[in-house]
């Protein structure tokens, strides 16, 4: 099969930055998805509708040409939220969900929560509302080695909260682990699971055997080669649950080539292509339409893209990096040869 036609896919886990970034990031996922769920890790977080709105209004100023692109706003669920903040969130036309970072996971991640144990009614007015919760599923104990830490948080956390409240919609963001594919495949309607191009193309031997590879360093970390695989088939399995997430992240070459460099990967301004080689070498392009355009806006309660978008087969070298701004990002993939080419929107 050399070329392909899908309906036009969206991005359900995204981080665009803000500044200087947003020129580039937002106009690359433009390029092929119709919508996208923005992350709010920003400095400072997106806490409330009203800061929702004005990076919103910064998002929509720095896209070129591409009137439909819609973003979808997310709120940093911190320590004082409160049940009115998820009122007034339901009540806007722009947030579509509220992301829970434990404090210290990832980037920007200070602010996080401590504990759920004392934001008992912000779940609850959650699930009232029926507004999802957005899950990166880390424990950031120390005790816990970092390739344990999403299989501890589905144990202490993820579980017990997906009982507790029974009709809460809940994402568990770019999993990494065959524990999470195990879960969310068992649990009850209402729970699914985003997956990455780099966890379906890259275990961690890829990022570590033969000298360290700061540009795959992205957190939750690469895993074993099982994990991979796991991923593969949850990805290509049909099962509505789990759907694309690319979790794009860029940070600038200084800061991923340091002495401690920054955790994400940069996709965005090839992501497709990227699943595309994934599904091809499993076998399942048939099933790279459901992936990527069905399944994430069905959970989400959105109506499917009408558009479409075309894939071709023909061999070419990603970019070895890319310009945002001033600065420069080593994108995934960065001078290998890609599979699979976006050929146009319709």
């Amino acid at each position: 099969m050399s070329r392909i036609t899908i309906t036009k896919p969206d991005d359900w886990h995204i981080h665009l930055r803000d500044g200087d970034m947003l020129e580039r990031t937002v106009n690359d996922v433009a390029a092929w998805a119709n919508r996208a769920v923005v992350m709010p890790n920003l400095t400072p977080p997106v806490k409330n509708v009203s800061d929702a709105t004005a990076y919103h209004s910064r998002i929509m100023a720095a896209l070129a040409g591409v009137p439909q692109f819609e973003p979808l706003m997310t709120l940093y669920l911190t320590d004082s939220t409160t049940p009115d903040d998820i009122a007034a969130a339901a009540r806007s036309n722009l947030v579509c969900g509220v992301k829970l970072y434990p404090a210290g996971a990832t980037t920007n991640s200070a602010a996080g929560v401590t504990g759920l144990e004392t934001l008992k009614p912000t779940p609850e007015a959650m699930q009232s509302h029926n507004l999802p919760l957005l899950i990166h599923g880390e424990v950031t104990d120390p005790d816990v080695d970092i390739f344990d830490r999403e299989a501890k948080f589905i144990e202490r956390t993820l579980a017990p909260l997906t009982k507790e409240f029974p009709a809460l919609r809940v994402i568990l963001e770019h999993i990494t682990t065959e524990d999470s594919v195990n879960f969310v495949t068992e649990s009850r309607p209402g729970v699914a699971a985003t997956i990455t191009p780099q966890h379906l193309l890259f275990d961690r031997n890829d990022m570590l055997v033969g000298g360290i590879r700061p540009h795959l360093f992205c957190l939750p970390i690469l895993k074993r080669r099982q994990h991979k695989e796991a991923l593969r088939r949850a990805a290509i399995s049909g099962n509505p649950k789990f759907f694309i997430g690319t979790d794009s992240a860029p940070h600038t070459v200084e800061t991923k080539e340091s002495s401690c460099g920054c955790a994400g990967c940069y996709s965005a301004h090839a992501a497709i292509p990227l699943y595309a080689e994934v599904f091809e070498e499993e076998n399942s392009l048939d099933k790279l339409e459901a992936f990527t355009s069905h399944f994430g806006a069905d959970f989400y309660g959105r109506a499917r893209n009408e558009e479409t978008i075309d894939l071709v087969k023909v061999d070419h070298l990603s970019p070895e990096s890319l310009r945002f701004g001033a600065s420069t990002v080593v994108p995934l993939r960065a001078g290998e040869l890609l599979k699979w080419r976006l050929e146009k929107t319709q």
